[in-house]
């Protein structure tokens, strides 16, 4: 018997303007929860998006607007709704922010929290990505549930380019992978789908990947392309070039048959696999 779970990815245009990023994230989230999607991902850092001194200016605190917001918003929808990532502050010594994904529950709880593991040190057309100068990498691999019982792996961004945090996942017992995304223009259009649909071929499961999309800082664009991908790697969603939303339905008996027809997870040969030393 199937097991259907509506879905969303909200695609946003996120800059340094957080309450145009707020009234634009919660019009959209409303738009999805009106299309009858139970669970909701909004795109990485939704709240506030620029350079490293912007995301240091608009950090805020886990009991900040922004999650203050996700908060009442997932209680009045009635949605589990993952509030993409923010720049969260941590008040510690380091003075860094983590970047951090945030799982509402229905009754408007944080039921999980995910930092960001892989920070985006990188050169990519020419422009320098160093997150690491005002960020810190999380250490912890998060799973999370819906309230109807679905398992989640929690992640973000440059994360769904290291296989070996989405394996973990899947073996926790994830069946629904979430990727809040600020992609670059270029790398979105180079690997964006290809890393989403192995993600979810390799490990029979369900990938829900909500990008930014255009400008968001002088010389830095987001390539949108939102997607959602079954565990047979087939995009049931994707999204226009424009700030929007994409829904499907996950089908979870469909899931557990692929699962079971074609078991890579099952056949898989622990006792054979050395990690090379350094």
């Amino acid at each position: 018997m199937s097991e259907l779970l509506r879905v969303a990815a909200v695609q946003l245009n996120s800059t340094e303007d957080f309450e145009a990023n707020l009234a634009q994230a919660d019009r959209l989230t409303r738009a999805a929860a009106a299309d009858a999607a139970r669970l909701v991902l909004l795109p990485e850092k939704w709240s506030v998006l620029g350079t490293g001194e912007q995301l240091r200016a608009g950090a805020q605190t886990l009991d900040g607007p922004a999650i203050s917001w996700a908060r009442q918003t997932a209680r009045e929808l009635a949605i589990d709704l993952i509030a993409g990532s923010i720049s969260e502050r941590l008040g510690d010594r380091t003075g860094l922010l983590a970047n951090s994904s945030v799982h509402v529950s229905p009754d408007g709880e944080v039921r999980a929290v995910y930092r960001k593991i892989h920070m985006f040190d990188v050169t990519v057309d020419g422009i320098h990505y160093r997150e690491s100068e005002h960020e810190q990498a999380g250490t912890e691999i998060v799973l999370s549930r819906t309230a109807g019982g679905v398992e989640l792996g929690l992640t973000v961004c440059y994360d769904v380019r290291f296989p070996e945090l989405y394996r973990i996942l899947a073996l926790g017992g994830a069946r629904v992978l979430l990727v809040p995304a600020a992609f670059t223009l270029a790398t979105t259009r180079d690997h964006w789908e290809t890393l989403l649909r192995a993600r979810a071929i390799e490990n029979q499961a369900f990938v829900i990947a909500a990008n930014q999309i255009g400008a968001h800082a002088p010389g830095r664009r987001s390539g949108g392309r939102s997607m959602i991908v079954d565990p047979w790697g087939l995009v049931l969603a994707q999204a226009a070039d424009t700030v929007t939303h994409i829904t499907a339905d996950l089908d979870l008996g469909r899931l557990a048959q692929v699962r079971a027809e074609l078991p890579s997870l099952a056949n898989r040969r622990p006792e054979a696999y050395v990690w090379p030393r350094a």
